[in-house]
């Protein structure tokens, strides 16, 4: 007995050395689950702030802020236009003369003034500037001719320091060039200016108004191009004119009048006509002036009531014609008014120097502060946006500006916008173009919608089949083909969406183009034939029963189910023969007036459904499965059938799993990429055609983020989507969770 004292202490010490020892790794697996649990919601945490963090900057509102004064000598001479160099190191001043003065932003020095050489005895009888990209002018002159000046810079590096030198070029050389018929004066200039093509308009000695255009050829023999000119008077003008405007394409020209713009179609001088009349009807309005928006497809008509309105042209049943869009609010009579050179925003300013900047198309007021700037002349901005000179109290006013993504607003992204060009408001994702003049349509709402789109087809055609199958599966059939079948499902999987994406875009829709029919179909004869196959089981005499293994009937349908699949893609040519004449594309096309594309929501429901069939399948399967035994098998003793059993007691139990696993399929669906991208035209619409493509979220981000400039509203829009799409699929699975815990503390007590 004194011996064993000994062993026992030892096997005590033992125990109690393996007991703290358990209780250590149980603290430490709480603990690293815990820090785990925490370092994921820290990870999403930062996920989010980090979008927020590159969303923000395109909701801010634009600062403009003076920066410097520059003085010029008080001259006679109207101002035509100002502006400055892209670095804004340079600023200059055009009078209605032709007199160019340049100067120092950061001293405020005079480097010189330019004015063209005219022939002697020649004076200038009128002005007019071409749209503001183009920083150029034409001066009209008493003997019937015009010249061309356009405002320059040019840069060098001496030293490897840059050098700005400020210039005047003449597109068709520093020789006047004729216009009028009989020589007399040039009043009431407007021009438009291309390479081989020029059109003034103005008035001529009879104080009628009429057009010169000149057309250039190149002499093959020379390489100079030689002028060809043609004149022809306009008929229907109105008899005073305060302002003209022609557009640079040169297809129109704009006489304001009045409340009235008079519109003349000018593209051929041997038909010019009146297109239309644009008239103010409002009471107590009248308009103080016009001018064209960049791009030159949008006219801006300013009112004596601080009114600005946006007019371009919209097919109607009259042609294409002006029509007053969106307006906005200036706080005042609009002394001048500014467009940028490449973007839809343009800026105004009152008598009293309230100074507002406006964006058209996103309808946003980006900034509105009173100055002081009485006696305003004329404004322009700097080619780059980020600056703006002021023409006020014979000073030039440099105001920096600082406006990143005035494209961006509320409305723009989940509202219809009504872009130019377009027949009515639109959603639109259009984010480049090939034109200049382009502008860019980032509404989320094509996007949302395809993402919405591409899951409920892809669930529509995964759901019943997972579902189904994993509660035959867990139920009905025999452990050892259960054993085959789950796994198999599982390891699909595996498979990369990738591999997913390139059959069903090149073999999958093909297939499906060719024998829709069939694939209608298939999609009738599956159902009834598993139904009829159940039905002639049930019938069969139990001695045929007998014969067949019970634990593989399940396997019996296969060959079936392949049979009817092969003959309904068999009998598809003659159905499509029968029912289409032959071509069903065209059927749906032309007959039922129905867009058919190949790469469509058919293929992508498929393609995206096997991705989603195998997660959705596992959590359900293993829901039903995991349902306790004694609580089937008491259904069964009270009397319940098989079936019964199975709709009032295993898939209530299951319903949190099954609940989940629809959930964890959905989210699946909604954030897959790859075959949305390679099985679909990726066309941003808002059809819910089952025969047309879409566009998703996670699709676009793929798409556009490698092509998008770092910092760029393009950019931060698509980070924005990835927002959305991570907050839809946060609030998602929340609502998910919460359906599922209720799910569970329901049907727990069964």
């Amino acid at each position: 007995m004194e011996q064993s004292l000994p062993g026992a202490a030892h096997s005590i010490l033992k125990a109690g050395h393996r007991t703290s020892r358990r209780a250590f790794t149980d603290k430490a697996t709480a603990v690293g689950v815990t820090v785990g649990g925490i370092m994921v919601f820290v990870a999403l945490l930062l996920i989010f702030f980090y979008l927020l963090y590159v969303v923000k900057p395109i909701f801010d509102s634009a600062e403009v802020e003076p920066v410097t004064e520059v003085s010029y000598q008080q001259t006679q001479s109207k101002a035509l236009m100002v502006g400055s160099d892209e670095q804004n190191e340079i600023l200059y001043r055009v009078a209605d003369s032709g007199l160019v003065e340049f100067f120092r932003a950061v001293d405020g020095k005079s480097l010189g003034e330019f004015k063209p050489t005219l022939p002697a005895g020649v004076t200038v009888t009128s002005a007019a500037v071409a749209t503001a990209a183009e920083q150029k002018y034409a001066l009209g002159l008493s003997d019937g001719s015009v010249l061309l000046v356009k405002v320059d810079f040019g840069v060098t590096y001496p030293d490897n320091v840059r050098l700005i030198t400020p210039r005047l070029r003449y597109p068709e050389g520093q020789q006047p060039m004729a216009v009028t018929k009989d020589g007399s004066e040039v009043r009431d200039l407007s021009f438009g200016y291309a390479s081989d093509k020029m059109t003034f308009s103005y008035r001529d000695s009879n104080g009628n108004w009429a057009i010169t255009r000149m057309s250039g050829e190149e002499n093959m023999l020379t390489e100079e191009v030689e002028w060809v000119s043609e004149h022809e008077t306009i008929p229907d003008t109105p008899r005073q004119v305060t302002q003209q405007l022609m557009t640079p394409d040169q297809r129109q020209l704009l006489l304001h009048s009045g409340n009235r713009i008079f519109v003349y179609d000018i593209r051929y001088l041997d038909e010019i006509s009146l297109m239309q009349v644009i008239e103010v009807k409002e009471p107590n309005t009248s308009i103080t002036n016009i001018s064209l928006l960049a791009g030159a497809s949008s006219v801006l008509v300013s009112f004596d009531d601080g009114r600005v309105a946006q007019y371009f042209q919209v097919a109607s049943d009259k042609g294409r014609l002006y029509r007053e869009i969106r307006d906005f609010n200036a706080g005042g009579q609009v002394a001048a008014i500014a467009p940028e050179f490449f973007r839809k925003s343009f800026v105004t300013i009152t008598p009293e120097g309230e100074l507002s900047l406006h964006y058209t198309t996103s309808e946003r007021d980006l900034f509105d502060k009173t100055f002081d700037l009485k006696d305003t002349k004329i404004m322009g901005f700097s080619p780059r946006a980020s600056a703006l000179v002021v023409d006020a109290g014979e000073k030039l006013h440099l105001f920096r500006v600082e406006n990143d993504h005035p494209e961006v607003s509320w409305s723009a992204l989940w509202q219809k916008v009504w872009y130019e060009g377009y027949p009515e408001p639109q959603y639109v994702w259009q984010s480049t173009s090939g034109s200049d003049d382009f502008e860019a349509k980032l509404s989320l709402m094509p996007l949302v919608f395809g993402t919405m789109k591409a899951a409920f087809y892809a669930m529509l055609f995964a759901v019943p089949l997972a579902i189904a199958g994993a509660v035959y599966t867990a139920y009905f059939m025999s452990p050892k083909v259960r054993g085959f079948v789950k796994p198999t499902v599982e390891i699909m999987e595996a498979l990369p969406t990738v591999i997913l994406g390139f059959l069903a875009g090149l073999w999958l829709a093909p297939l499906v183009e060719e024998n829709l029919p069939g694939m209608v179909l298939l999609l009738i004869l599956l159902p009834l034939t598993i139904l009829a196959t159940a039905v002639i089981w049930q019938v069969l005499p139990a001695a045929i029963k007998l014969k067949l293994p019970e634990e593989f009937k399940e396997l019996f349908l296969v060959p079936i189910l392949c049979l009817v699949g092969w003959a309904a893609f068999e009998f598809s040519p003659v159905l499509e023969l029968w029912l289409f004449d032959g071509d069903t594309r065209q059927y749906i096309t032309n007959e039922l007036g129905i867009t058919f594309d190949q790469r469509n929501a058919l293929v992508v429901g498929i393609a995206m459904g096997f991705a989603v069939i195998p997660t959705i399948f596992s959590i359900a399967e293993d829901a039903v499965f995991s349902v306790p035994r004694h609580l089937s098998n008491g259904s069964l003793a009270l009397g319940a059938t098989p079936w019964q059993t199975l709709t009032r007691v295993v898939l209530l139990t299951a319903s949190p799993g099954i609940f989940s696993a629809v959930m964890m399929g959905l989210g699946r669906a909604v954030g897959e990429t790859m075959i949305v991208l390679m099985a679909t035209g990726n066309t941003p619409i808002m059809e819910w055609s089952v025969f047309e493509g879409m566009r998703t979220l996670a699709a676009n981000i793929a798409v556009e983020m490698p092509e998008s400039a770092i910092g760029s509203t393009h950019y931060r829009v698509l980070f924005l989507a990835a927002f959305v799409l991570f907050v839809f699929t946060f609030c998602f699975n929340t609502l998910a969770e919460v359906v599922r815990q209720r799910l569970r503390e329901r049907y727990s007590s069964l």
